[in-house]
């Protein structure tokens, strides 16, 4: 079977708008260990920027940057605190990184537990209302049937 998929290290890449997206890059990076791959900026308003967090990244811009594709995008506080998608990023020890994101400030909406399907996870509000989930269970590794 032919894959469409591209041979790289990450083939799905969230991406997600802020209002003030130069405190969200810093409190991102802060709070869930992400790390700055690019930044392109005019002032205060981003027009792009990439966060690596190991193998995979998401992309943010500035909610107002009147692009095209910004204005398909309604932030959670425009629409009830609700989400239509959310990321999930596995992390090599989730009670750490749940300390690190809690400290950070985190509005922790699902405590950390351990999970029926296996590992352990919990999922936060970042500084803007965007829905994360984090935990160690990796999909990708085999588990026991």
């Amino acid at each position: 079977m032919t894959s469409l998929a591209k041979q790289t290290i990450c083939t799905v890449i969230p991406g997600l708008r802020y209002r003030d997206a130069l405190a969200a890059i810093e409190w991102l990076c802060r709070a869930f260990g992400f790390e700055k791959h690019a930044v392109y900026a005019d002032g205060n308003v981003v027009h792009h920027a990439q966060l690596a967090f190991g193998n995979g990244m998401i992309m943010l811009g500035s909610a107002d940057n009147e692009s095209a594709w910004g204005k398909r995008i309604a932030q959670p506080q425009e629409i009830g605190g609700r989400e239509t998608q959310a990321c999930y990023v596995i992390v090599a020890d989730c009670a750490a990184h749940y300390a690190r994101a809690k400290a950070a400030g985190a509005q922790i909406v699902d405590e950390l537990e351990t999970k029926d399907y296996g590992g352990s996870g919990y999922s936060a509000r970042d500084l803007e209302g965007h829905l994360w989930s984090f935990g160690d269970y990796d999909p990708w590794a085999e588990h026991a049937a």
